[in-house]
């Protein structure tokens, strides 16, 4: 066991404490505008527990985002939710590619090329799994009851992939004797000078007493703001567009039985990437022309895209029994990704340290990653259903998985020059069954199997005090293959296997202090699955690179525990929600690059913490009138150091920050509604987001200002010219504005403005091949005027 000292533990217990006092203090308070209308108020009904519980009810930290929050925050992504929710953070890598975060617990930037890491919060739609590491759908917002935020490691009820926390999309579900419908338009000028619009629709129809049909559909067509320069440039290049649906049928078989099937499809489109470059191989202040980069452009000599189709189909059964709940859900899914991506920097860095002539060198390369996905889960679980002291929820969750990554760098005319360089016939002998012009190809196929037995209960020992124990058990399977080929490669061809099962617990406590504040604490276990590496890309290797990063093949699961007080309270026009947490955490899977190798590895950290406060805080002093605030202060570090020349290669030392992790975070907003007429309200309303600075990756610390030297002469450069970098991402902070009318015929209009001061912030920091091919920033997305037009019927 590890063993904490004295100042962190006094820190830890501060920490609590304090969180306790500071929520027990507040006055009585009302809970948030909500999903189901109560006689006392507007009350939020989750099922976090997988049962119907309140906010207010669930004994942990939790978050619900309401259709009415996503609409008037003018959110449409995760991204965007994420900032009105304390202690999550979400990572922008692009189109469909963002990685998240809660609490602080974070191994750094996961990219295109580790198909075999495992993501850190599981993402639901509803009652469906479909988390996909890095690649977790990017799903449209529309016609959603709610998303929901569970903070901290949720692995005994939704098992490996959670230990962070989980994040649910509740959609609406069909309405039996209900017809109804709502559309929705929007018009967007995205920088001033691209434009965007989205058309969106729902309808509910009553099928007889017994059955109801409802079906979302919906367009996005969004405007760019990232410009090219170069042979394949142009402005506004990474534009793009989201389309699909999803259906489902309620039929209510009897009084006691209800069967739910559902389709959902979705597309997502992008003709580039949010990037912004600050060096390429072919366009640098280091040329016999010097050239910089402006905000929001890039080099391109091959145009980009990025393709995401997602098909997901779910069954759902409830059955009431006498006193007990028959839930069985069936999922599948069916996706196909492709990352195309203009790769001829990084293929004519290893060309110019091969020695190529310019012509070789300046060879179009266009790196294509795929990624197919079918997957099927069958949960079934049995939940208590009467009243009583003890309720309780048990179940079984097994998964099979099959999981095929490729890449293909296809490169016309590259084999002439390999053939030149180190012999006739070298790249035919190299290819190891792969196409020719190719100099970098890999299969990757996986097989994921698990399977899972939970429960958990809660018995009310008093009136007022309830304690809840859980408890998971799994086992995982994981077999792959890797073969490679192409004159970057190996010629790899290996087959690995992985296993591990383990246990998840928790136990959680739960007093009502009075009517409107209830405070709870829990110690809960959460996991993250290991895995292999791929081998290093040796021949691109530097003898250095290769001896450092060389041995890291397999990596552990990962394990966290977590340690946690909070307090909830709701009244008369005001509600307070606040939690103070420790996270211990054991084998940290942590991703970084391995120098010049062009290659990505993970490895375990054998200890790390997060420790931090959270609060969430809503007024409404009078009528109309509404202040939220959300807030997170985390500290998220190492608590080991690697030994000798791995401690400034990783960054992994005692007190380093834990990547991409800001450690104060927080949003505030304020809105004023107001009748207008008999028949119309109107509203107006401001929010401001702040998130602190952070670091990509753990390595980014360490000889920080980082200087990044370029390699070989090629293009008027000398040897050993380099750009130096600040790899400690800035602060930034959004505003947004809007006003809008509501109508009592369901005619609603909304105009806002988006990122208000035009905030050019940098999300996170990629770099190929150790500098030597391109440096860059993601940023988001720049100032946006919209109206969005909504009529519900």
């Amino acid at each position: 066991m590890k063993t904490i000292t004295k100042s962190r533990a006094s820190r830890v217990a501060m920490l609590m404490a304090g969180s306790a006092l500071a929520a027990i203090s507040v006055p009585a308070a009302a809970q948030d505008a909500g999903a189901e209308e109560e006689a006392t108020g507007n009350v939020i009904i989750v099922t976090a527990t997988k049962r119907d519980s309140t906010i207010q009810d669930v004994p942990f930290s939790i978050n619900a985002q309401t259709q009415e929050d996503i609409q008037k925050s003018g959110a449409t992504t995760l991204e965007d939710v994420s900032r009105n929710v304390a202690g999550l953070s979400v990572q922008n890598l692009g189109p469909g590619q963002s990685q998240v975060s809660v609490r602080g617990v974070s191994a750094g930037q996961v990219v295109r090329d580790q198909p075999g890491v495992k993501e850190q919060v599981g993402v639901y739609l509803d009652e469906s799994v479909i988390s996909l590491s890095l690649f977790t759908p990017d799903l449209d917002l529309f016609d959603l009851n709610r998303v929901e935020t569970l903070r901290g490691p949720q692995g005994t009820l939704f098992g490996s992939g959670s230990v962070g926390g989980t994040i649910r999309y509740i959609t609406n579900q069909p309405l039996v004797g209900v017809n109804e419908g709502m559309v929705e338009g929007n018009v967007n000028l995205v920088d001033g000078d691209d434009m965007g619009w989205h058309m969106k629709g729902m309808v509910n129809v009553a099928l007889g007493d017994r059955m109801a049909l409802r079906a979302v559909g919906y367009f996005t067509e969004y405007g760019g703001f990232i410009n090219a320069v170069g042979p394949a440039g142009g402005d506004d290049i990474n534009g793009g567009e989201r389309y699909g649906g999803r259906i489902a049928l309620t039929y209510e078989v009897s009084e006691n039985v209800t069967i739910t099937p559902r389709a959902v499809y979705q597309k997502v489109k992008a003709d580039g990437f949010n990037r912004q470059e600050i060096y390429n191989l072919y366009y640098n202040e280091f040329l016999t022309t010097p050239q910089t980069f402006d905000e929001r452009e890039q080099y391109l000599l091959l145009r980009e895209g990025f393709e995401d189709e997602t098909f997901i189909g779910d069954l759902v059964i409830n059955a009431d029994i006498s006193d007990i709940t028959l839930t069985s859900v069936s999922s599948i899914t069916d996706r196909s990704i492709l990352v195309s991506r203009d790769a001829s920097a990084l293929t004519g860095s290893v060309s110019v340290d091969l020695g190529f002539p310019d012509a070789g060198v300046l060879l179009p390369s266009n790196l294509r990653d795929t990624t197919d996905v079918n997957s099927f889960t069958q949960e079934l679980r049995l939940s208590s259903n009467y009243g009583g002291p003890f309720q309780w929820v048990f179940g079984g969750f097994y998964s099979d998985t099959e999981r095929f990554y490729r890449q293909r760098l296809p490169t016309p005319g590259y084999d002439a020059f390999t053939d030149a360089a180190f012999g006739a016939g070298t790249s035919a002998a190299v290819a190891n069954g792969f196409p020719l012009n190719s100099p970098y190809n890999a299969d990757l196929p996986y097989d994921l199997t698990q399977f899972a037995i939970f429960g958990e209960g809660t018995y009310a020992l008093t009136d007022a005090f309830d304690v809840t124990v859980g408890l998971r058990w799994y086992d995982f399977t994981e077999t792959r293959k890797f073969i490679s080929g192409g004159l970057f490669a190996n010629g790899d061809n290996v087959e690995d296997k992985t296993t591990s099962d383990g246990f998840s617990p928790r136990i959680l406590l739960s007093y009502d202090v009075n009517d409107t504040v209830t405070v709870n604490a829990q110690a809960s276990k959460g996991f993250r699955l290991g895995g292999v590496n791929d081998p290093l890309n040796v021949t691109l290797c530097s003898p250095a690179d290769e001896a450092l990063f060389g041995s890291f093949q397999s990596y552990d699961d990962e394990s966290l525990w977590n340690y946690e007080v909070g307090a909830k309270a709701q009244g008369r026009g005001f509600y307070a929600n606040v939690a103070g947490f420790y996270n211990d955490i054991k084998n940290l899977q942590v991703t970084l690059d391995a120098g010049s190798c062009s290659s990505r590895i993970v490895f375990n950290v054998p200890d790390a913490h997060t420790m931090g406060f959270e609060a969430e805080v809503g007024l409404s002093p009078v009528a109309g009138l509404d202040f939220v605030f959300s807030g997170s202060l985390i500290e998220a570090e190492f608590d080991t150091t690697l030994p000798g020349a791995l401690t400034s290669a990783t960054g992994i030392r005692e007190g380093n920050r834990l990547p991409s992790v800001p450690k104060f975070q927080f949003s505030t907003s304020a809105s004023y509604e107001f009748p207008i007429g008999p028949s119309a309200d109107a509203y107006i309303a401001a929010s401001y987001s702040h998130v602190g600075n952070r670091y990509t990756q753990p390595a980014d610390q360490e000889n920080n200002p980082r200087t990044f030297t370029h390699g070989l002469p090629f293009g008027g450069a000398a040897a050993g010219d380099a750009t130096t970098v600040d790899l400690l991402l800035p602060s930034y902070d959004i505003v947004n504005l809007s006003v809008g009318v509501d109508l009592d015929s369901g005619l609603s209009l909304v105009a806002y403005v988006n990122n208000v001061f035009d905030e050019n912030a940098l999300l996170s920091f990629d770099r190929e091949r150790g500098g030597r091919a391109r440096l860059s920033y993601l940023t988001n997305q720049p100032r946006t005027f919209g109206i969005t037009a909504r009529q519900s019927f």
